[in-house]
C-alpha cells in the first residue's frame, strides 16, 4: 500500500500539476471543481448549523429569525453586546487578518493569486456567526462565499497546484457557496464569473458548474430541494403594467445608488480604530432593533411574508428604507456583515410596497404583491452588485417560473443602468475596494495571463552547471544537447547561457589549437567566454504569466528560471522563461 501511494505521489500528482499549468486542462479542472463543491457544501452546512442552532434555542417562537418576539430591552442590548464582542475580537487581530467577505476574496484574487489563509476563514466563520446570531443587519451569503473560496483555495495550496488553477478553485468555491446557500446552482455559476472573477471563459464554466451542482446536492440532502424562499405561482397580469415596472426600476436604481453612496461615505472612517467603529455600528443598530425589529438578522422571514402578501404598505416601506440605511452605515464602518441577504430584503420590501401602490392605481390589471417583491429583489441585487445576469438567474431559480423572465430582464437592466449611468456608481464590492485604496484589474490581457502558469510555456531543455569547467566537462555537457545552461554562482543561479554559444567557443578554440595559434585551456569560465548571456531571477513553479511579467519588471532580469521547493532549503529548477516567450504565447492564443 505504501509503495502504491509513493507511486501516486511521485508520478501521477506531478503530471496532474503539469497539465493544470495550461489553459486547456478541462479533465483535471473538472475533478477539482467537483472536490471544491463537495468541500464547500460541507462547510456551508456547518456554517448554517452554527447560525440556526443557537437562534432556534434562544429566540422565542418557531424558526431561527423571530427577533421580533424578543422584548424591546433584549432587542436593544443584543446587537450592542454582539458589536462589542466583535470589536474586541477584531481589535486583537492584525489589520491584514481582519479583512473578510467577498471584497477580501476579490483582493486575494487580484493581488495574491487567490491564496487565502486558514486564519481568515476562521475569522470569517466566527464573525459571520456572531453578526447574525446577535441580530446585526447581516446576511450569511457573503461569509459563505468567503468560506467556500477559502477552503477551495486551501485545497489547492495543500496540493501545491499552479496559481492559475488556484484562481479557478476560488471561483468554484464562490459558485458552490451561493448554490448551497440559496439552492440556486445556475446563479451561483454566473455570480462567481460575473461578480468575483469578472470574466467568462469556456474552460472555467465546466469546473464551476460541477462545483455548484455538487454543493447543491450536499445541501439538498439535508435541507431538501426547495429554494431559499417559498414563492407562489407568479405571473404578470397585463402588459399595461410595464410602465409601472419601469417606474419601480428607477426607484430601485436610486435606492441602490444611495446604498452604495452611504457605504462609500462611511468607508472614509476606516482609518479609525476598529473597536471604536464596530461599537458605533452596534450603537446605531440599537434604535432600529427596538423600533423596527424586522431589520435584525438575515430577515428572510420578512421576505417570505412579503412575497406571500402578508405585510402592509407602511411596514414594507419603513422596513425597506430602515434596512437600507442601517446596513449601509454598519457595513461602511467595517461590520463584517454579508450584503447579499440585506440586498434581497431591501428589494423585496421596496418592490412589495410599490406593488401595493400599483394595485391602488390599476386594481383591475395589477399583479400580486409577491410578483413585485420578487422583481424588486432581482432589481436591487442587479443594481447594487452591477451583476444583471446573476440577478436574473437568481430570480428565475428562486421563482422556478419562466413567466418572470421578461419583466425581470426589463427591471434588472433598467435599475442597473440607473445606478451605473445616472449616478456613476460601480458595483458595491469595487467601491469598497477603492475606499480601501485597492483596485481590481480585469483587462482582457491581464485575465488571459492569469489563466496560464509559467509551467505551461517554460523551456525544459536546461542544464545547471558550475561557472568553471574543464574542456572534457564542457564536451560532456553538450552531449546531452541542452538548449540553455544555467550558470551557478555562490548563492544560486547567476546567468543563463545558450548552449550553442559554448559549442561555438569550443569549436573556435579547437580550430586555434589545431593551427597552433593557442593552447588548449585548462578550464573554461562561462561568465567570460563570448556568449549571449542573460541575467536571471527566480520565479516559482506555481506562478502565472502575470506574476512572471511582474517579476521581469521588478528585477530587470532578462530571463527567469522556474523553481519549486522540493525539500527544506532545497530548490529544484524545472525550466526557463523569457519575456519573449510570454509575448509569443499571448499572441498565439489571440490568433
Amino acid at each position: 500500500m505504501q509503495r502504491i501511494w509513493h507511486q501516486i505521489t511521485e508520478n501521477l500528482i506531478p503530471v496532474f500539476r503539469r497539465r493544470l499549468s495550461g489553459v486547456d486542462a478541462l479533465p483535471q479542472l473538472a475533478v477539482l471543481g467537483l472536490l471544491s463543491g463537495l468541500i464547500t457544501g460541507g462547510v456551508i452546512l456547518v456554517f448554517r448549523l452554527a447560525i440556526e442552532w443557537p437562534l432556534e434555542h434562544f429566540l422565542p417562537g418557531s424558526g431561527s429569525e423571530s427577533f421580533e418576539e424578543l422584548s424591546w430591552l433584549t432587542r436593544g442590548l443584543l446587537p450592542l453586546a454582539g458589536a462589542a464582542a466583535l470589536g474586541l475580537m477584531l481589535h486583537r487581530l492584525g489589520t491584514s487578518n481582519r479583512r473578510v467577505g467577498i471584497v477580501h476574496v476579490m483582493e486575494r484574487l487580484n493581488y495574491h493569486q487567490g491564496y487565502i489563509t486558514f486564519r481568515s476563514a476562521v475569522v470569517q466563520f466566527v464573525s459571520g456567526v456572531v453578526t447574525v446570531v446577535t441580530g446585526q443587519s447581516a446576511g450569511r451569503e457573503g461569509p459563505a462565499v468567503h468560506l467556500g473560496a477559502a477552503f477551495s483555495s486551501l485545497m489547492g495550496q495543500w496540493m501545491r497546484l499552479p496559481n492559475n488553477s488556484i484562481r479557478t478553485l476560488v471561483a468554484c468555491g464562490c459558485a458552490a457557496a451561493i448554490s448551497a446557500s440559496f439552492n440556486t446552482p445556475i446563479s451561483g455559476v454566473i455570480f462567481a464569473m460575473e461578480v468575483v472573477m469578472m470574466e467568462y471563459t469556456i474552460a472555467g464554466f465546466t469546473p464551476i458548474i460541477l462545483a455548484a451542482v455538487s454543493a447543491a446536492v450536499v445541501t439538498q440532502a439535508v435541507y431538501g430541494s426547495e429554494p431559499a424562499f417559498s414563492v407562489p405561482a407568479l405571473t404578470m397580469n397585463s402588459l399595461l403594467e410595464i410602465p409601472w415596472v419601469l417606474v419601480i426600476a428607477i426607484i430601485i436604481g436610486v435606492a441602490a445608488a444611495l446604498f452604495i453612496q452611504l457605504v462609500d461615505f462611511m468607508g472614509r472612517h476606516l482609518h479609525r480604530p476598529v473597536l471604536l467603529r464596530i461599537v458605533i455600528a452596534g450603537l446605531l443598530m440599537v434604535p432600529f432593533a427596538i423600533f423596527i425589529p424586522e431589520t435584525m438578522g438575515i430577515g428572510y422571514d420578512t421576505v417570505d411574508k412579503t412575497i406571500n402578501g402578508q405585510l402592509g404598505f407602511w411596514l414594507l416601506l419603513i422596513a425597506g428604507v430602515a434596512k437600507l440605511v442601517i446596513t449601509s452605515l454598519t457595513i461602511g464602518l467595517g461590520m463584517p456583515s454579508g450584503v447579499i441577504g440585506p440586498t434581497l430584503f431591501m428589494g423585496a420590501t421596496l418592490g412589495g410596497a410599490m406593488g401595493l401602490i400599483g394595485a391602488q392605481i390599476m386594481p383591475e390589471h395589477a399583479s400580486s404583491v409577491g410578483f413585485y417583491a420578487m422583481l424588486g429583489m432581482g432589481a436591487m441585487m442587479g443594481a447594487v452588485l452591477q451583476a444583471p445576469l446573476a440577478a436574473l438567474m437568481a430570480l428565475m431559480e428562486l421563482t422556478r417560473n419562466p413567466n418572470i423572465i421578461l419583466p425581470g430582464m426589463l427591471i434588472i437592466t433598467t435599475s442597473s443602468l440607473v445606478t451605473s449611468e445616472a449616478f456613476g456608481k460601480k458595483s458595491l464590492f469595487l467601491t469598497i475596494l477603492k475606499s480601501q485604496g485597492l483596485s481590481y484589474q480585469n483587462s482582457p490581457v491581464i485575465q488571459a495571463l492569469r489563466r496560464v502558469s509559467v509551467g505551461a510555456i517554460m523551456d525544459r531543455s536546461i542544464l545547471r552547471t558550475e561557472r568553471h569547467l574543464s574542456v572534457e566537462e564542457a564536451r560532456k555537457i553538450l552531449k546531452s544537447e541542452p538548449k540553455w545552461l544555467i550558470v551557478e554562482g555562490s548563492s544560486g543561479p547567476t546567468a543563463l547561457l545558450p548552449a550553442v554559444d559554448l559549442a561555438r567557443y569550443l569549436e573556435d578554440t579547437d580550430k586555434l589549437v589545431a593551427e597552433g595559434e593557442a593552447e588548449s585551456p585548462e578550464s573554461i569560465d562561462l561568465i567570460n567566454i563570448p556568449a549571449n548571456r542573460r541575467d536571471i531571477a527566480p520565479v516559482q513553479y506555481q506562478a502565472t504569466l502575470e506574476e512572471a511579467l511582474n517579476e521581469f519588471d521588478s528585477t530587470n532580469a532578462e530571463a527567469l528560471y522556474v523553481q519549486r521547493h522540493v525539500a527544506p532549503m532545497i530548490q529544484r529548477v524545472y525550466g526557463v522563461v523569457l519575456k519573449s516567450d510570454i509575448e509569443s504565447y499571448y499572441q498565439y492564443r489571440r490568433s
